[in-house]
């Protein structure tokens, strides 16, 4: 009684809050069903027939559960997921709540939840998970999570307790994630790149995780893919990337169009472009493996993958192509200006910071994003959000030229940056994320694009 009683409350709750148009119910429901159950998700998620994923890591998260939501989709199966991003314990809550039915009871084949890295263990607790996916590590957001290692202890601790029978699905490429799984007392399944036609020639100024974690010596790098992720290893040889149980080879990136790679005798495409989508894919890859699911039925299901909101989600405006990407810290900045920069050709963009709770007060992180690469191919750049004074003077250090005087106000910035792209162009919109989230809301509200949680 008192799980169905949760179940009410949260549903009300959401209701009211999509009613009011205060939100789209996707966290506040499940704060309000654990304060009525505080086991409300732990009962819920036993009831899954098939069980859940999570989904967690710096970057990627997002797009990563929804490319698994849509794997277990084509099954057919019904599938529970926190798909507007809510990934704290509440959103998870809020998304198994909504599905549920008012008999307290929530008929679904699967759980697909996107989970932050200091709620994991939380998640593995609750909702103990058939399979664990960790992404990356990269610095974000130091005034609420602290250093890598802060975060890698957090996540280890999590993979530890997982339920007998349970995978956990790692990144090979990332440093961090290296030394968390050769930790466990179980072994992951490994994931990585290994084309190094697509590596860059040098780490970026933005790598965080270049020390051996047993000696600190500096590690040596074969390849560079995506921040600090690439082939590693330490030149004491007391550290080194984990051979990948699933390799993706002959990777191609067709502008922000798609990526295609190998794995095995498997091609595996996705309608979604940038190298970070390489290793979304993989991911998503690696997942279905470690549940069962069938290698070309993946390989078919993945070719018709839709955007997620924010994440190289497009629109028309005024008869301009207009591509968001949502960017986030130094790592996701660097991968957005790579993609839009070098593989769509790119020159006119809005470039959207803001500093509130969910992008992390302190903004210094954008003297470690290398915006250099937009001194010789920039066109007009628009500063815009909260912390557009600041993104102006980074550019001035930066030595780019043609950047507009800054535009606290989003809706101004974008008009300015459509007045400057040339009619049936391409113009890009880089945000962190409640600049995003201010984006959508006034592109709803002109009614060229649908709330985020429609989508």
């Amino acid at each position: 009684m008192r799980t169905t009683a949760a179940v009410w409350a949260g549903k009300a709750t959401g209701a009211l809050s999509r009613l009011t148009r205060r939100g789209g119910g996707t966290t506040f429901p499940g704060d309000v069903a654990r304060a009525v159950d505080a086991n409300v998700l732990r009962s819920l998620a036993g009831q899954l027939k098939g069980g859940a994923v999570l989904v967690t890591g710096t970057n990627g998260k997002t797009t990563t559960a929804r490319l698994v939501s849509h794997l277990l989709e084509g099954l057919p199966a019904s599938v529970v997921a926190n798909r507007a991003g809510a990934n704290l314990i509440f959103g998870a809550t809020a998304a198994a709540v909504s599905s549920a039915g008012l008999d307290g009871r929530l008929h679904a084949d699967w759980g697909v939840f996107e989970i932050d890295e200091a709620s994991l263990p939380a998640a593995v607790d609750e909702i103990a998970p058939k399979a664990v996916l960790v992404g990356n590590l990269f610095r974000d957001q130091l005034d609420r999570y602290g250093e890598l290692e802060h975060t890698a202890l957090t996540i280890q601790k999590a993979l530890d307790s997982l339920p007998a029978g349970s995978t956990a699905v790692l990144n090979a490429d990332d440093p961090r994630v290296g030394e968390i799984g050769l930790a466990l007392n179980h072994k992951p399944l490994w994931y990585g790149l290994g084309d190094s036609r697509v590596a860059a020639a040098n780490l970026p100024h933005a790598a965080d995780a270049i020390t051996c974690p047993r000696c600190g010596a500096r590690l040596e790098f074969a390849a560079v893919f995506v921040g600090h992720d690439g082939i590693y290893r330490c030149p004491n040889r007391d550290f080194a990337r984990p051979a990948p149980d699933l390799e993706a080879t002959d990777i191609r990136l067709t502008g922000l169009d798609g990526v295609a790679l190998r794995v095995g005798e498997d091609e595996l495409r996705l309608p979604l472009g940038g190298l970070y989508n390489a290793y979304n894919l993989l991911a998503a890859y690696a997942v279905g493996t470690a549940i069962g699911l069938e290698a070309g039925y993946m390989a078919e299901r993945l070719r018709s993958v839709k955007a997620v909101f924010g994440r190289l989600e497009r629109f028309q405006a005024r008869g301009r192509r207009i591509t968001i990407l949502l960017a986030k810290n130094p790592a996701s900045f660097n991968e957005a200006l790579r993609s839009a920069v070098e593989l769509a050709g790119g020159s006119h963009f809005l470039i959207a910071i803001n500093d509130r709770i969910a992008d992390g007060r302190d903004v210094s992180w954008l003297w470690d994003v290398d915006f250099e690469m937009l001194k010789t191919r920039s066109a007009a750049i628009v500063p815009g959000g909260v912390r557009a004074r600041d993104m102006a003077v980074r550019l001035k250090y930066a030595g780019v030229e043609h950047v507009e005087p800054p535009a606290t106000d989003i809706g101004r910035a974008l008009d300015r940056l459509l007045e400057l792209t040339p009619d049936a162009g391409d113009a890009y919109c880089l945000c962190t994320y409640t600049a995003m989230l201010d984006l959508r809301a006034l592109l709803v509200r002109r009614g060229w694009l649908r709330p985020y949680w429609e989508t």
